[in-house]
């Protein structure tokens, strides 16, 4: 035993044999050596006047700290049963915890590789083949968009249109597919009727190219067999979208069973049969930016809605029962982005990163291969100059550039607004005596539409989008003295003065669907203008009554008015293709400037609004997209932006 060891009185043994400092100690000898040891420091530090403990209690305190005998034998096992039972409810309840929150959610893209596809040009609305070995795709070579099918694995490309199918670009519909047995290219199409038809159809062409195409489904819009190939869903352009069934063992003549149809001014697209047959999905929305993905039974019961994103929610694809793909943009406009769900928990994952955009998608039936259109969009502004040719404007000349970048322009008396990027974010540009400067820019915040110039050209006002809210802003055109009019409402489309200078129109969401509504520069509450749906407001020169857009019919959007107090106010009849909800007046308010023509491709026109009779104003070149526009109040210039998307074809092979 050691010095120390025998100064403290420890109760230690040592083992007898070579190993020097081998010792050990019993716990209960150890429990009753600490005992007494504080016994002894509470007396030495007292001394003499430290109260005796009584034997009786330096007992008890012995016997408490004694421990129980150690369980031995069967008494131990069921310890150790006790033990790995409560590890392993520990452990489950973590995994349940976590397969709860989807923290070990994984992309079904993880592992997948990207093959681009070597076709030279502007590759958009994709499909593929149900066993994955063929795919098409809408094209433009020498000015003319057809569609192509590509063998996969090989470089044949071949033209199965020639020019045949018209109008076939519409980005809200799935425009392309095979039949079950790939032997038939189906292609939406626009029937040319005239500027005011709403009809369209599904026409058919052999996949290998040799044959004129014929009637396939009409008046359907878009369609999708059931995967065992005895059941067809599909959609018309009536309003509401009305979902069909058509059942193959039904007798000739039967009428195809309607299993649903949204309220009017909603509409239903991309529908998509799941793989077990027992659901269709499809997306669900008001145009042109506030869908979701929905799903209903064959039988027209249980509607349920599967996502809740209320932007721009399109082309959804099914890798397995479970796991859906679809694409979407984010609150501010940006994207589309591909983003994955599981349908029964229903919590959305962005699986796609990066500046590239999808504009397409489309899967095999077993879910293994996949195709994608990716692409970037760019957008100038430009300008047209007017004249008058035997007291009519006539454009004079070709558009020339403005701005290499930028979009959505507006002119005052001598200086263009406009929007455009700032080092990556959104801003607000002012160009005046051939210099530009930004006067409003935000890191966080997206500018939705264009800004709106007040009367008197010193304010303006225009709607952004940020963290999943929109605001509704109006500041000096140096960009001084910025307010928030509305920070409350879910704000749609572009934003425009009254005549007097008094308040903003800006349309919000009430009751399910966009609907103008007045914004109080003196902070009163906002007040509700037209009782229907309607967008961007424009008001006529003389101030007594504004035109704006309806809700969607077919692939046409109808112009509406309302007077200056809301109420109706007569218009001719006029629709315009999808896409061109801009309008503008040309010095009175008899004559409006409009955007006509195909989906894909517009020109101005001139529509007299006593008559209803139109005719062209300037066509433009078949490469100019135009989206948004703008007049002075001479009527001698016309500034607009143009569009400029690319894209490419690209495979995605996620393997066994």
């Amino acid at each position: 035993m050691q010095r120390w060891e025998r100064r403290e009185a420890m109760p230690v043994h040592r083992h007898l044999h070579d190993r020097q400092g081998s010792v050990f100690a019993f716990r209960s000898e150890l429990d009753r050596w600490w005992v007494s040891r504080g016994q002894r420091l509470t007396l030495e530090a007292h001394g003499d006047s430290a109260p005796a403990q009584p034997a009786s209690a330096a007992a008890a305190a012995t016997a408490a700290v004694t421990p129980s005998p150690v369980p031995s034998g069967p008494a131990r096992g069921w310890l150790w049963l006790g033990a790995a039972a409560v590890i392993t409810l520990l452990a489950a309840a973590l995994v349940w915890l976590a397969h709860r929150s989807e923290y070990l959610w994984r992309s079904p893209l993880a592992e997948a590789r990207f093959v681009p596809l070597d076709f030279t040009g502007t590759e958009q609305a994709a499909a593929i083949s149900r066993d994955g070995r063929r795919v098409v795709f809408l094209a433009s070579r020498e000015g003319q968009i057809d569609a192509w099918v590509h063998e996969v694995g090989t470089g044949d490309y071949r033209n199965v249109t020639h020019g045949q199918a018209h109008d076939v670009v519409n980005p809200v519909l799935r425009v392309l597919s095979f039949s079950p047995d790939a032997s038939l290219v189906s292609v939406w199409t626009k029937e040319a009727s005239g500027p005011n038809s709403t009809a369209a159809g599904i026409v058919a062409l052999p996949s290998a190219g040799d044959g004129p195409p014929r009637p396939y489904l009409r008046p359907a819009a878009e369609y999708d067999w059931s995967h065992n190939g005895t059941r067809l869903v599909y959609h018309t352009t009536a309003p509401g979208d009305p979902l069909f069934l058509r059942e193959g063992s039904a007798p000739p003549g039967r009428p195809d069973r309607r299993i649903y149809a949204a309220p009017t001014g909603v509409h239903c697209h991309f529908p998509l049969w799941s793989p077990d047959d027992a659901y269709i999905y499809f997306a669900r929305g008001v145009p042109p930016d506030t869908w979701d993905i929905w799903r209903i039974r064959p039988s027209g019961a249980g509607l349920e809605r599967i996502t809740r994103h209320n932007t721009r929610v399109t082309y959804p694809v099914m890798l397995d029962g479970r796991t859906l793909l679809y694409l979407a943009t984010d609150t501010d406009g940006s994207g589309p982005w591909v983003f994955a769900v599981d349908v029964e928990r229903r919590r959305p994952h962005r699986i796609s990163f990066g500046v590239e955009s999808y504009t397409s998608l489309g899967g095999s039936v077993d879910g293994r291969r996949l195709v994608a259109t990716i692409g970037n969009a760019h957008s100038s502004v430009w300008r047209l100059q007017l004249g008058q040719e035997h007291g009519a404007a006539v454009a004079e000349g070709g558009p020339t550039l403005l701005s290499a970048n930028g979009s959505a322009p507006r002119l005052g008396s001598d200086f263009l607004l406009y929007t455009a990027s700032l080092g990556g974010r959104d801003a607000i540009w002012l160009r005046s005596q051939g210099a530009s400067r930004a006067i409003w820019s935000s890191p966080h915040a997206s500018v939705m539409g264009a800004p709106a110039l007040a009367p008197d050209g010193r304010h303006l006002a225009f709607s952004v989008a940020e963290n999943g809210k929109t605001r509704l802003y109006a500041m000096e055109r140096d960009g001084t003295h910025l307010r928030v009019l509305s920070d409350s409402l879910v704000l749609r489309g572009n934003p425009s003065w009254t005549p007097d200078g008094t308040a903003v129109v800006s349309a919000a969401v009430h009751e399910g669907e966009p609907r103008l509504m007045r914004f109080f520069l003196n902070g009163d509450a906002p007040l509700l203008l037209v009782q229907e749906y309607s967008l961007d407001a424009v008001w006529s020169p003389d101030g007594r009554f504004l035109i704006y857009s309806g809700p969607d019919v077919g692939t046409n959007i109808q112009l509406r008015a309302a007077g200056a107090d809301g109420r109706p106010f007569p218009l001719p009849g006029i629709l315009l293709p999808r896409g061109a909800r801009r309008v503008a007046f040309l010095r009175d308010a008899q004559t409006l400037i409009v955007l006509g023509g195909e989906l894909g491709h517009k020109d101005f026109w001139l529509i007299d609004l006593a008559s209803g009779a139109r005719r062209v104003l300037a066509e433009m070149p078949e490469d100019f997209d135009v989206r948004d526009f703008d007049v002075t109040a001479s009527g001698s210039q016309i500034v607009f932006d143009r569009v400029q998307a690319y894209s490419q074809l690209v495979l995605i092979e996620r393997g066994p």
